[in-house]
């Protein structure tokens, strides 16, 4: 029973981690939020992995390493989506004219 609520806590924390690597993102991510969740679950699922790997992932207290690297993959997660799923009618910025 204690994978549900890692699950659960993945999917409620993923979505604020999202949210965050979105706004961390500089520039406009012309990207739905139902994809900006996704990252952020992604990054959640996958960054609490990692920290767990690295002997990070529980602490005394709050796990700053942990969320630092869910939220760095967030960013990474939420960049790659607005290059590969763009938001329907959006059109790439015009190139700029050439001399």
């Amino acid at each position: 029973m204690s994978w549900f609520f890692d699950v659960l806590w993945a999917v409620i924390g993923g979505a604020i981690i999202g949210v965050l690597g979105r706004l961390l993102l500089p520039g406009k991510q012309n990207i739905s939020m139902t994809v900006t969740l996704a990252a952020g679950i992604l990054a959640a699922l996958i960054g609490g992995f990692i920290a767990h790997g690295l002997g990070v992932g529980d602490t005394n207290g709050v796990d700053w390493i942990r969320h630092g690297i869910q939220v760095a993959l967030a960013i990474l997660f939420v960049w790659l989506a607005a290059k590969w799923f763009p938001r329907k009618g959006s059109q790439p910025p015009p190139n700029p004219p050439t001399r």
